[in-house]
């Protein structure tokens, strides 16, 4: 196993800025965020594989925690301060703020763990993850039970206010769990679903490909829709009294929503990057959003008016090549995790300089999972198309690509502004 490695930020990571300031530091989108006890820190997982400690008060970065292999999928607050982290290789690490490697490491999961929660009374933690199955288990360490059911990767988990566990998957269900054994109750939704948050009295929120927010009873009942209009939905995150809540999506909005009468109340305006991830403040004034563009971002949760001034510089990809406008602003999802052009490199996803005419998961550099170079595929516009009109996870078993699809017209529009940016 690696030996975890506390370093400190150093002013080329992390400015000294005053508490308003975007938090800057990560090299990869900001997959996951939690605020801690007590409200004065925060801690950021993301896909370049570090955990980032941040001090709210001065908006500067306390630690960077380098533990897992992959990256860091999943966070979480626990009691006293202490936090977790969760990932790509699998496992989950308990942390004291004091601390700068973990004093607890579970091997969860054989695959990704994507989503973790706690349970009301603080005792135990339930992980999602890509293997298909659930795990709850004590904080401490201890005996776990492992969920399974779940026809493909579990993408998130949620404690009800009684206990019992929702989980929701790309099979485009919710299953609810007795703390005990026993089946639980099925929901299926007509979306694959990717996040789940548990409202005021035990009402669930969930999103997912379709852009929907779909608010349901504790018995998993729909009693609103809400169509966002935005691409599919990412994240979601609820004000500690249950009363509000935010969703955010891969074409960058992210909507405030009153749960009692799922309405959308405010939208957020960023750069129009992907955001992954969200946590409330714990007086619900204000909202933590980690995006695309490797920032976490500070907003206003009443008038969602960012804090300081919002840098809306378009990606250099997009301005580096010629093509299909329409194609362009369609890339602009893909961009935080790809680039283009010879010079780009490698980010989160492999750069797509070149990609037409050659076989997925053989260009060198690229730490490709073993059930991508398994695949028969060559990338060409018709192959292309074909992912973004079922789904990466169907097409391309074993992607990290988070779940979408892509209408017909602007498929098409991105395939010709990928041909001609590509070459």
């Amino acid at each position: 196993m690696l030996m975890p490695r506390l370093a400190p930020l150093i002013a080329a990571l992390a400015l000294a800025a005053p508490a308003a300031a975007e938090l800057r530091g990560h090299g990869g989108p900001v997959r996951a965020l939690a605020i801690l006890e007590g409200g004065a820190a925060a801690v950021s997982g993301s896909f370049d594989q570090s955990a980032i400690l941040w001090n709210l008060r001065t908006g500067e970065a306390a630690a960077v925690l380098r533990f897992h292999e992959g990256s860091v999928n999943a966070v979480l607050a626990l009691p006293d301060g202490q936090f977790a982290t969760a990932g790509e290789d699998g496992r989950i690490a308990l942390w004291r703020r004091d601390r700068g490697e973990p004093v607890e490491v579970f091997q969860a999961h054989k695959r990704p763990v994507v989503g973790l929660a706690l349970s009301p009374d603080g005792r135990r933690i339930a992980s999602a993850s890509w293997d298909g199955t659930a795990r709850v288990g004590p904080v401490g360490g201890g005996e776990a039970r492992l969920l399974e059911g779940h026809q493909g990767q579990v993408n998130a988990v949620a404690f009800l206010p009684d206990g019992r566990l929702v989980t929701a998957g790309y099979d485009a269900t919710l299953r609810i769990w007795l703390e005990g054994e026993g089946s639980p109750a099925i929901r299926t939704l007509p979306t694959p679903l990717n996040a789940i948050a548990v409202a005021r009295q035990g009402e669930i929120l969930a999103g997912g490909a379709d852009g929907v927010l779909r608010i349901l009873n504790p018995a998993g009942e729909v009693r609103t829709e809400l169509d966002l209009d935005a691409g599919p939905i990412l994240a979601i995150a609820v004000t500690g009294d249950g009363e509000r809540a935010a969703i955010a999506t891969l074409r960058g909005a992210v909507a405030l929503v009153d749960c009692r009468t799922g309405r959308e109340t405010a939208r957020l305006v960023g750069p129009g990057l992907p955001v992954w991830s969200l946590a409330f403040a714990q007086d619900g004034e204000e909202l933590l959003t980690g995006g695309g563009d490797r920032l976490v971002r500070r907003w206003n949760a009443r008038t969602g008016e960012h804090i300081g001034p919002v840098v809306m510089a378009r990606p250099a990809e997009l301005n580096a090549v010629a093509g299909s406008e329409r194609g362009a602003e369609v890339f602009k999802a893909c961009a935080a995790c790809h680039t283009l052009t010879p010079d780009g490199g490698n980010r989160a996803g492999p750069t797509l300089h070149g990609v037409f005419g050659r076989r997925i998961a053989t260009l060198p550099g690229y730490n490709f999972s073993p059930a991508l170079k398994a695949l028969d595929i060559t990338w060409n516009a018709e192959t292309i198309s074909k992912l973004f009109e079922v789904g990466p996870a169907r097409y391309t078993p074993g992607t990290k690509m988070p779940e979408q699809t892509v209408a017909a017209e602007d498929r098409k529009a991105l395939v010709e502004f990928l041909e001609k940016a590509t070459r």
